[in-house]
């Protein structure tokens, strides 16, 4: 038996207008520059496919909707096996600043903004950011501090029932 897929046409969205049932919760929880991307990359095809978005950020996630923080991500070769360099080599000072800068060259090179950016397209799409209350709370931060157009610090329970009935997904 083959597993060989026999119809070539790609899947065409319905996009008549209609409301959606479909709905996708993200966990944003590491503020990491090459963590913070799966996130935002499926939250923007969701929204592409009409699916109704949530991401929560919470613990290290919270780096990327922070003010103060989410224009500095950084990618850190340091106990980063995926890299491919000796795990020597990750603290030597300036690997971070070089990693860093390599993996925003390359991310630009396909096109892709940065996170402050895409976080601006994923709310101009329709897309909902929600802050963690205990990680706002641990960090001492409030709304003053967060990207403007996070819409709330909400609590677990808060974020259980927004995303009631949602496909869930931990990043």
């Amino acid at each position: 038996m083959t597993n060989e897929r026999t119809d070539t046409t790609a899947p065409v969205p319905n996009f008549d207008g209609g409301e959606t049932d479909r709905k996708l919760a993200i966990i944003c929880s590491k503020g990491n520059l090459d963590m913070a991307y799966p996130g935002l990359v499926l939250a923007n095809a969701a929204l592409g496919e009409g699916v109704e978005v949530h991401l929560f950020f919470t613990f290290w996630g919270f780096d990327m909707i922070t003010k103060k923080r989410m224009k500095g991500l950084k990618l850190t070769p340091l106990g980063n096996t995926a890299m491919h360099l000796p795990q020597g080599l990750g603290g030597v000072p300036g690997v971070t600043a070089m990693a860093t800068a390599l993996m925003r060259k390359h991310i630009a090179a396909v096109g892709v903004p940065e996170v402050p950016d895409f976080l601006d397209q994923i709310v101009a799409s329709g897309g909902h950011l929600w802050a963690c209350k205990m990680s706002a709370d641990m960090m001492k931060l409030l709304k003053d501090d967060l990207y403007d157009a996070v819409e709330g610090i909400i609590n677990a329970s808060d974020f259980i029932e927004i995303a009631s009935g949602a496909r869930l997904l931990f990043i």
